[in-house]
């Protein structure tokens, strides 16, 4: 690939980030996205990408390999004692910390949000995490440390997990990006409050029913 074709396709990369981010992914076109990265060709993401899942799985593995290495760094550093709140700081830091990086504005949490809210994206975004062994390691250990919780909590707290994650971090970055107040002045600060919560949702009793 080119120079030339590879700054093209990095631009077309950001566009349909921030247009997936603030329009919903289904609700921006492809013509919307060659305009918007001021290609003359509006066939240019079709061109560069092929289809829309193509294109959203590009997205997702743009920021996959910058996180797996800051949660690769963080796991180096745990000890032999780590403690569920170590294992939450694996799932929340390496996350925030890239937003972080990518500065203000930045659209990847919105967009990874608008994406898991979308049926027929949803799988890209679980489908390329699966793929992560720093992330495989990082829900194994946290399972290690609640040995006794039952399979079908741990499931449904897997999930609220993953949501609290998703929506807080998209809710930040959009309070952000238009310079509204946020309960925590840094994205690390913002980090601990989350693995408190996550703390909290794992730590709390099991109702038990009777049938």
């Amino acid at each position: 690939m080119t120079g030339r074709a590879q700054a093209t396709r990095e631009l077309i990369l950001a566009t349909a980030e921030r247009l997936y981010a603030e329009h919903g992914v289904l609700a921006v076109s492809n013509r919307q996205i060659s305009e918007a990265a001021g290609q003359g060709n509006n066939t240019a993401v079709g061109y560069h990408f092929g289809t829309r899942i193509a294109l959203v799985r590009a997205i997702v593995r743009k920021h996959a390999g910058p996180t797996d290495r800051l949660r690769d760094r963080r796991l180096a550093g745990l000890g032999d004692h780590a403690d569920l709140r170590d294992w939450l700081g694996c799932l929340v830091y390496p996350t925030t910390e890239h937003l972080a990086e990518l500065g203000t504005p930045c659209w990847f949490a919105r967009f990874a949000a608008q994406v898991m809210t979308e049926p027929s994206l949803r799988a890209v975004i679980v489908e390329e995490t699966l793929t992560s062994p720093s992330l495989a390691r990082t829900v194994e250990g946290l399972a290690r440390c609640l040995p006794g919780l039952p399979a079908e909590v741990r499931a449904e707290r897997n999930d609220s997990t993953r949501l609290v994650l998703m929506h807080t971090m998209a809710e930040r970055e959009r309070a952000l990006a238009e310079g509204v107040g946020t309960p925590g002045s840094t994205w690390r600060e913002a980090a601990a409050g989350l693995t408190d919560a996550l703390a909290g949702l794992w730590l709390a009793p099991v109702t038990t029913y009777h049938r």
